[in-house]
C-alpha cells in the first residue's frame, strides 16, 4: 500500500510594484499603476498529522477555473510593449467578463463538493420549473445558497467593483463582505497576498471558531479564478497585521476625504468614473 510521504511547505505571496512600474501614456497600461500596492503574506502548510493540534484550519477543497483558451480572457491582463517600447502590463475592457466567465465555471464546479445535498435539490427543482414555464408566466432565475455551507467569505479585493459583483453573484450582505472592503481600505490590493489580509482581519475580529467553514475566492491573469475551501480547528483570536488599527475598523463612514477637496473627482463620478479604492 503506497502511502503520501508527509511534507511542510512554505507558501509566500506577494504584490511587488516596481518591477512592472509603467512610465509610459498608454492608458490601459496605466491602471495598473493605480489598482495595485505593494505588500506580502507567508502560510505554513503541511499534511503530517503530528501538526493537527496546533493547525488553524484544514484544507477540504480546491478549484482552479482557467479559461485562458478565450482569446479576449488570454488578452485580459497582459505583460507586454507598448508602442514606444515601455513595458507594462496592460488590462483590457474584457477583463470583467473575462472574471465573471472565470468566476461562473469555478462556482459551478464548486458547488457539488461543498454544498448540502438538499440545497443542490432545491436549486435542481428550480431550474427545471424555470425552464417549465418560462414561456407561460414569468418565473424568478434560481439561486443557489453558499451560505448552506459556508460560514465566511474570503473575498479578493480587488476593488469595490470587484467586491459588489461577487456579494451580488453570491447574495451575500454587507457583514459577508466586511473584511474584504476593510483590507482594500486599509491594505489596498497587495494581488495574491490580499486574501491572507482578509483571512487576518477575520482572525482579528474573532469570527472564526472551532468548526466554521470558510470559503476563499480570488481571481488573477491568464484569467483565472480559485477558490479554497477551508474548516477551521479551532477558536482563533491572533490579530496579526490588523494589531494597531483593528479597533477602528469597520470606520463610522468610508467617504473618500478627498472628494470635497478636490472637484475633479466628484466630476468624474459623475460622469461613470471608477475608482478601484
Amino acid at each position: 500500500m503506497l502511502t503520501r510521504p508527509r511534507t511542510m511547505a512554505l507558501v509566500v505571496t506577494s504584490e511587488s510594484c516596481a518591477p512592472n512600474w509603467y512610465n509610459g501614456t498608454d492608458k490601459s497600461m496605466m491602471l495598473g499603476n493605480c489598482l495595485f500596492r505593494c505588500g506580502g503574506a507567508a502560510a505554513l502548510l503541511t499534511n503530517d498529522p503530528a501538526y493537527r493540534s496546533r493547525a488553524k484550519m484544514e484544507l477540504r477543497c480546491l478549484v482552479r477555473a482557467h479559461i485562458g483558451a478565450h482569446d479576449d480572457a488570454h488578452a485580459a491582463a497582459v505583460h507586454c510593449e507598448d508602442a514606444d517600447g515601455r513595458l507594462g502590463v496592460s488590462l483590457s475592457k474584457a477583463l470583467p467578463k473575462a472574471a465573471v466567465r472565470a468566476f461562473s465555471e469555478n462556482l459551478q464546479r464548486l458547488a457539488p463538493r461543498i454544498l448540502p445535498a438538499a440545497e443542490l435539490a432545491r436549486f435542481t427543482v428550480r431550474l427545471l420549473a424555470r425552464k417549465l414555464m418560462r414561456r407561460k408566466l414569468k418565473f424568478e432565475g434560481p439561486k443557489i445558497n453558499f451560505k448552506t455551507g459556508v460560514d465566511h467569505f474570503c473575498l479578493h479585493p480587488g476593488g469595490t467593483a470587484v467586491i459588489e459583483a461577487v456579494r451580488k453573484n453570491l447574495g451575500l450582505n454587507s457583514y459577508d463582505v466586511e473584511p474584504a472592503t476593510m483590507t482594500l481600505h486599509r491594505w489596498g490590493n497587495t494581488s495574491a497576498s490580499s486574501l491572507w489580509y482578509v483571512l487576518s482581519y477575520m482572525e482579528a475580529k474573532r469570527r472564526l471558531k472551532a468548526g466554521d467553514r470558510v470559503l476563499m475566492v480570488t481571481f488573477g491573469s491568464g484569467f483565472k479564478c480559485n477558490s479554497c475551501y477551508w474548516e477551521v480547528s479551532k477558536d482563533l483570536d491572533d490579530a496579526g497585521a490588523w494589531e494597531d488599527c483593528i479597533d477602528d475598523y469597520p470606520p463610522e463612514t468610508m467617504v473618500n476625504p478627498y472628494t470635497e477637496k478636490f472637484g475633479w473627482v466628484n466630476d468624474l463620478q459623475g460622469q461613470g468614473g471608477a475608482f478601484p479604492f
